[in-house]
């Protein structure tokens, strides 16, 4: 017997060799239809693997994200065998899935393929997974696995099989398709109800410019037809809400070849909204004792070297900065941190200094390469919000809980009310990626678990996914669309004040080190302002629009009337413009409705005669004649 612990706690035996899916039928015939995969222990797994040993098993159903990975792997074997039954001789490069469907790099020789012929892919997809087949798992020897691909004449597989080892080998076949393949896969093909090739483009094979180019077809699938409706709904709104088009239409930000790619460029009203979030931020702070600094956008290559930033990142930097001085390198700065480890260190420290809140909007470059740009999403120099906080042990927790705190009333702030907060511990497997000692990590780690139970905040826990040097939580939120993403991320850190030798003298009058807490609720401002564009589709709230309201005149005779009026406006604090177009009052309501202005103050003869504004309001239409004094009230109302 074995014992098989679930994510409850409880602890259930079974016979030598069961099965999650197994265990899930033992559980309810109903989650047993539902079952995709299974987690043994920290891998996931095929749900119908025998297990021989005790283990932590969690099911894993299209509700998960492992289920949904699975179903989606198994999905691009499903479009192989199509590819393979519908163009003979079809050679396989590798076939992931990811965030949202699955790829597969493949080489048709001398065909070419295009959308033209999704159809006809997709129709035989469906038909394949109709037929039902299990997804068998096989162990096989390397000179099998061999054999089979160079009588297949795949190369690739061949060349994918050079760096694996005898002995961990396995196939996956179903129907009359066989890949070289580690799993998982969910139990058969039926699940599988609708399908969507969603692309077609042209990839290095391993990304290699010098290697041939292979076609990878995207696509993605669901088990009901309704969620691929919904997908694709979806995907059409997002085009809408696509912040490169809202912040060109919106005169946000632009790009410029000749500035370079990658490097944003916030015109007149983004650098308003921008400057307003940045304000907001700057105004939290200063309520919780944090105190603003200024870096510079370079340093000698010496300071990354300390920080270990050199060793982990150097080949994503920019290339070194040399100076006429014979081997002085400096760098674009690609992390704030060690200078403010510096700023901690400029003098000495006592324990009634700690802690010590340092903050700064500071610019950082990383050379991300010219395929993975996006927008604002992607880019090589970002404005981080980033603020480092330097504590003794004993005020670690405090100093978490307040962090989070602050964090959260950001989020909220912005509107993103469906968040999660994902732990990002150390891949126990692989502890030569970090720096550090074991304890140092240990104690980092469980400063951040206890302090998400203590504020019982739901958590989700992902091993590998830590910073080089120490734990983080990474808020996770879902937009709008109900798409994911990573905004703000809290810290600890025991090893930068090791490696810069950071110091503050105890109450015992000996030298301790400090722990440090990295922090930036926003994480970077450009990805988050193009997060909260698509989230509000560029129809963002009353108190940080760029123009909050558009003064539309009749016709020229009431500019002088709307100026007075913007005036006065000015004076409580609500800003906006006045639209001085010769244009039909209609045309200027439309452009103001494009772009996307919250409030249209409409005034003609009688407006400016009665002293008053005839108020407009996006998508909700006409609120009637007000004086100043009450649409000022109003307008707060309206705020808040």
């Amino acid at each position: 017997m074995i014992n098989i612990t679930l994510p409850d706690g409880s602890v259930r035996q079974y016979e030598l060799g069961t099965t999650a899916m197994q265990v899930a039928t033992s559980i309810s015939e109903g989650l047993a239809r539902n079952v995709l995969s299974a987690t043994v222990n920290n891998d996931v797994w095929d749900a119908n693997r025998p297990i021989y040993e005790d283990v932590n098993l969690t099911l894993h159903t299209w509700k998960d994200d492992d289920g949904k990975a699975t179903f989606w792997h198994s999905s691009a074997h499903l479009m192989a065998e199509a590819l393979e039954a519908l163009y003979p001789g079809t050679k396989f490069g590798i076939g992931p899935a990811i965030e949202q469907g699955f790829y597969y790099d493949i080489d048709l020789g001398d065909r070419v393929l295009s959308t033209n012929d999704f159809a006809a892919i997709e129709k035989k997809m469906l038909e394949l997974a109709r037929e039902k087949n299990i997804f068998n798992r096989i162990d096989v020897s390397k000179d099998e696995a061999i054999s089979h691909f160079t009588e297949k004449g795949d190369e690739y597989k061949l060349e994918l099989l050079e760096g694996l080892d005898d002995g961990s080998i396995t196939f996956y076949q179903q129907g009359n398709f066989t890949d070289l393949c580690r799993g998982p896969h969910i139990p058969s093909t039926a699940p599988i109800k609708a399908v969507k090739l969603t692309k077609v483009a042209g990839a290095y094979w391993r990304g290699d410019e010098t290697r041939k180019q292979l076609t990878r077809i995207y696509g993605i699938t669901f088990p009901k037809q309704k969620e691929l409706t919904e997908y694709l709904h979806m995907i059409e709104e997002a085009k809408k809400r696509d912040h490169r088009k809202l912040g060109k239409e919106l005169e946000l930000f632009m790009f410029s070849e000749k500035v370079g790619a990658g490097l944003p460029i916030w015109l007149p009203k983004g650098t308003a909204l921008r400057t307003r979030l940045e304000d907001f931020l700057k105004q939290e702070q200063i309520k919780r004792g944090y105190t603003p600094v200024i870096t510079p956008h370079i340093a000698k290559k010496d300071l990354y070297v300390t920080s270990g930033h050199y060793e982990k990142y150097g080949e994503d930097s920019f290339q070194p900065i040399t100076t006429p001085r014979e081997g002085e390198e400096f760098f674009l700065k690609p992390m704030n941190c060690p200078h403010h480890c510096e700023i901690y260190g400029n003098r000495p420290k006592s324990y009634k200094d700690l802690p010590v809140r340092i903050a700064e909007f500071g610019t950082v470059y990383r050379y991300e390469q010219t395929g993975e740009l996006h927008g604002l999403t992607r880019v090589r120099g970002f404005t981080q919000d980033d603020a480092h906080i330097f504590c003794t042990p004993d005020q670690v927790k405090d100093e978490f809980l307040n962090v989070l705190d602050l964090t959260m009333h950001v989020i909220k702030k912005l509107g993103f009310e469906n968040f999660t907060a994902q732990i990002s511990l150390r891949d126990p497997e692989n502890k030569e990626k970090y720096i550090g000692t074991d304890e140092n990590w240990e104690n980092a780690e469980n400063a951040i678990i206890e302090a998400t139970k203590e504020v019982q905040l739901e958590t989700t826990t992902e091993l590998g996914e830590a910073a080089f040097y120490g734990p983080k939580l990474d808020f996770m939120i879902k937009d709008a669309l109900g798409r994911r993403w990573q905004l703000g991320t809290i810290q600890v850190d025991y090893n930068l004040p090791d490696r810069f030798e950071l110091e503050y003298i105890g109450a015992d009058n000996k030298p301790h080190r400090p722990v440090m807490i990295h922090r930036a609720p926003f994480g970077s401002m450009e990805r988050f302002i193009g997060v909260l564009i698509e989230h509000c589709a560029g129809k963002f709230p009353l108190w940080l629009t760029p123009e909050q309201y558009a003064i539309l005149p009749i016709s020229d005779k009431y500019l002088s009337y709307a100026k007075e009026v913007q005036q006065t406006l000015s004076l409580h604090d609500i800003r906006g413009t006045i639209d001085s177009r010769t244009e039909s009052i209609g045309k200027k309501i439309r452009d103001t409705e494009l772009k996307k202005i919250p409030i249209m103050l409409i005034v003609g003869e009688k407006e400016a005669e009665e002293n008053k504004v005839a108020v407009r309001l996006q998508g909700d239409g006409d609120k009637g004649a007000m004086t100043i004094e009450e649409f000022t009230a109003y307008f707060q109302g309206l705020l808040g």
